[in-house]
């Protein structure tokens, strides 16, 4: 797993000026920014502007897992089990206690809020910087930038320590703490989970305009990414509207879709061994071995087996890995390096434009968008469009390629909380090891994980019912 800050969020982050002030950029340096032990205070814009360049904070595994660990993306093999880390069975099975009781941190908390204080430190250094004539561009660039990046880490939080968003009960059930300055002697309680998404998306709203549409670098944010992550996000408060919204605003920017056929020959991890041209904003899950390629969790045959032959997804998503074909391996992450990528690309903004012209009554417009994305995956020559019979058909067949696109992307847990509260949907998982059975109903309090027991002591927070 990642390296990150130890000792429990309140009291950690002490030295944050001995982290690299300038990111590595290079394709192939990626995600290697090396420390820099000479402490800097931040008093420039270059400064600042290097703080929001370090990928290791901001793109390297900083968001959180344990949803993708809970879902129904992948299984794990019975003898497999009892090797696991207590978190990742306890997450795997639903336990009502996730985090040992000798756990001092956790990455799925502490790696979010340290992107939260690394923009909160920009953010609170901003205004004491007064910017040339030819700095105010880029002065307003690094305070999107920080925007960004701190609304991405509080959105992810949401989706895994507080309960799915349904608006007739937002205002009154806790969300999380808005940490909204770099002082960490202030103790925000929990904002309720309609002040917490009505914070994220006035943030990604106030970042939009000052953000190049074309970022130099994958790991950097632009408006596309904006777009494509408040799409993602009205898609999960069931807000479809305003999801399409802005899905079209994305893709009116960045609509590069990437030809399955012309990718290189998977690696024993990743999709490919660059950059995919789809991809908008590169990042990626905390590093929990249990979703490891090597760790012998493999893809259920009903899901693996609903891939038709001439879909190149079943060969570059999975491998068989030891001659055992009944347990096939995900091998389809966006990140060359293997890591489980959870960023945005625009095979996901289709998918949200697709099923919000479904949900309203655009049957054709739905399909017509599903299958732009499909013809990219399917063998040259093999693709058949399709087509629907009406909107509720067409979000029918929606839905399934959305499980199978976007397959161990960190969506699918989302999904799970959205889709439970339409009974037509909604799913009860089940797992079974040794004889006992375990289950996950939908709607259920487990949807919301703990939130570490020592942020609940120092910070007084009320923990999560489980």
């Amino acid at each position: 797993m990642k390296n990150t800050i130890t000792g429990p969020l309140l009291g950690c982050i002490v030295c944050i000026m001995g982290l690299t002030l300038n990111g590595c950029k290079k394709q192939d340096d990626f995600l290697n920014t090396k420390p820099n032990q000479a402490l800097k205070t931040p008093t420039t814009l270059a400064d600042l502007k290097g703080l929001l360049q370090n990928e290791n904070v901001f793109n390297n595994q900083p968001d959180p897992g344990l949803g993708e660990i809970a879902s129904d993306d992948f299984l794990i093999q019975d003898a497999v089990f009892p090797t696991l880390s207590s978190t990742d069975r306890n997450a795997y099975t639903w336990a009502e206690e996730v985090f040992d009781a000798s756990t001092t941190q956790s990455s799925d908390w502490n790696s979010p809020y340290q992107m939260v204080y690394y923009a909160n430190v920009v953010l609170d250094a901003l205004p004491v910087i007064t910017p040339s004539a030819g700095e105010k561009a880029s002065y307003e660039q690094v305070k999107a930038g920080a925007l960004f990046y701190r609304a991405w880490a509080f959105y992810g939080l949401l989706q895994t320590f507080a309960l799915p968003y349904d608006q007739s009960k937002a205002a009154d059930q806790p969300g999380i703490p808005l940490r909204l300055s770099s002082d960490l002697n202030t103790h925000p309680g929990r904002s309720s989970i309609a002040e917490c998404y009505a914070k994220v998306i006035s943030d990604l709203r106030s970042a939009l305009p000052a953000l190049p549409v074309t970022p130099v670098y994958k790991t950097a944010p632009s408006q596309p990414a904006v777009n494509a992550l408040l799409a993602r996000i009205s898609l999960a408060m069931r807000n479809y509207p305003a999801a399409l919204t802005y899905a079209n605003a994305c893709l009116a920017q960045f609509s590069t879709l990437t030809d399955y056929n012309t990718l290189n020959k998977p690696t024993t991890t990743a999709i490919n061994n660059a950059f995919l041209s789809e991809d908008i904003y590169h990042s990626n899950m905390v590093g929990h071995v249990v979703y490891s390629v090597r760790r012998d969790s493999y893809i259920g045959p009903g899901l693996y087996n609903s891939y038709d032959l001439n879909d190149l997804r079943k060969t570059k998503f999975f491998t068989i890995l030891d001659g055992l074909p009944q347990y096939p391996r995900f091998v389809g992450s966006y990140d060359f390096k293997g890591l489980k990528y959870d960023g945005l690309a625009t095979d996901e903004v289709y998918l949200i434009k697709a099923e919000c012209q479904a949900r309203g009554g655009d049957a054709a417009g739905a399909m017509a968008s599903l299958n732009t994305l499909l013809v990219t995956r399917w063998k040259t020559g093999a693709f058949i469009p399709y087509s629907a019979s009406n909107a509720d058909d067409a979000l029918l067949q929606v839905l399934s390629e959305r499980r199978k696109e976007l397959l161990l992307r960190g969506l699918r847990w989302t999904d799970l909380r959205r889709l439970n509260q339409e009974s037509r949907f909604a799913l009860t998982l089940q797992r079974t090891f040794s004889g006992a059975i375990y289950t996950l109903p939908p709607n259920d309090s487990r949807y919301a994980f703990p939130i570490p027991d020592i942020e609940v002591q120092l910070g007084g927070l009320t923990q999560n019912p489980r």
